[in-house]
């Protein structure tokens, strides 16, 4: 990967395309302050983040390569905003909001994420989904 560790705490500049093209984890920290934190993803075809809301973070995905559906409300089961996604979209998540974004493509959807504050400990990597949820419970 581009970038190995989460420098986190000081001032970086990187290509964050780069950086989400050359990462097959389906989550890793880049960067994480005080005050927000970017990770990169990468969703499997046929995959997905999961349904989700953050109480008190705001969340910024932007698609750096594939395609995919997001879908976003503010009920868990009743999602009303439905959009297909590519390269250069991007997905502004207020905190208290349910969403999901779905691989819809044949290749790995590969996102970059902001989130303020962050979400993740400092040098955050989940390998498989799997692993991320069973870090967040």
């Amino acid at each position: 990967m581009y970038l190995r560790v989460d420098c986190g705490g000081s001032p970086q500049v990187i290509n964050v395309g780069r950086v989400a093209a050359e990462n097959d984890n389906f989550r890793a920290a880049v960067w994480t302050g005080s005050y927000m934190q970017m990770t990169v993803m990468c969703i499997p075809p046929g995959g997905e983040i999961g349904v989700e809301m953050h109480d008190d973070t705001d969340q910024f995905l932007r698609v750096e390569q594939g395609c995919g559906v997001v879908r976003i409300g503010n009920d868990r089961c009743v999602r009303d905003i439905r959009e297909s996604i590519g390269p250069g979209d991007a997905v502004f998540v207020p905190a208290g909001t349910w969403h999901n974004i779905i691989n819809a493509g044949r290749y790995p959807l590969k996102l970059s994420s902001i989130y303020a504050p962050p979400k993740h400990p400092k040098g955050t990597v989940h390998r498989t989904k799997e692993e991320a949820n069973e870090a967040e419970y």
